[in-house]
């Protein structure tokens, strides 16, 4: 095994906790702070704070650099525009969070736990990337 194997799966590890155990995995948790004129539970909202107090300083410090500590390149996006593919993106994103209750890592996460809902949510996204994929050949 690598040395950015073991890195990988310590990272996606410690995210999978983190969404466990913050609630981001419990779609009903989720559609509740989704629901702004109901039974609003504003602690998600924390938690999105949290994340970004965390990321954003190490994403500044990862600007300045051309290697990671593991030392491969780093490979961040470089695009800011706003264009038509990702607003649409984005909408759909969106769409289906508000209706499942989820987006791909906690579908993932409750899916290894077994929960049918995800397990059909991760299929749907699955499908969704390939016909993506599909489409671009094809574009």
């Amino acid at each position: 095994m690598k040395k950015y194997d073991l890195s990988a799966f310590a990272a996606g590890l410690v995210f999978g906790l983190g969404l466990l155990l913050s609630g981001m995995a419990n779609p009903h948790k989720v559609l509740a702070f989704l629901d702004l004129f109901g039974a609003w539970d504003p602690s998600l909202g924390l938690v999105m704070a949290g994340a970004i107090a965390v990321g954003l300083p190490v994403f500044q410090l990862t600007r300045r650099r051309t290697l990671s500590l593991l030392g491969a390149p780093m490979q961040l996006p470089r695009r800011r525009d706003i264009d038509r593919p990702l607003v649409i993106g984005s909408l759909l994103f969106g769409i289906g969070w508000g209706l499942a209750g989820f987006c791909p890592g906690p579908a993932i996460v409750a899916s290894g736990a077994g929960a049918l809902k995800a397990i059909v949510f991760t299929a749907a996204m699955l499908a969704g990337m390939g016909l993506f994929q599909l489409a671009g050949r094809r574009g």
